[in-house]
């Protein structure tokens, strides 16, 4: 699946979830997942806690992020060389 297809899987409506990005057909946050995987939950516990969403949806959230951090910079505090 390619990256587009992937994005396509999200989707923002002003209506729901108060513009959040969203897994396609469902009120799951894309933050809400990407959360999840940086607490160290696996894919398959994802989809046993959301049986609704597919792998595919998981690939999509991650895409998502990837994309937004091309476009938003994280304040990550500075650790000088040789720490």
């Amino acid at each position: 699946m390619t990256r587009e297809e992937l994005l396509q899987r999200i989707w923002i409506d002003p209506a729901r979830c108060s513009g959040q990005p969203c897994i396609r057909g469902h009120r799951i946050w894309v933050s809400l997942i990407l959360d999840l995987l940086a607490a160290g939950e696996s894919v398959e516990t994802i989809l046993e806690d959301y049986p609704g969403i597919s792998r595919e949806d998981v690939q999509a959230c991650i895409a998502y992020g990837s994309e937004m951090a091309r476009e938003r910079f994280v304040e990550i505090p500075f650790e000088p060389a040789g720490a």
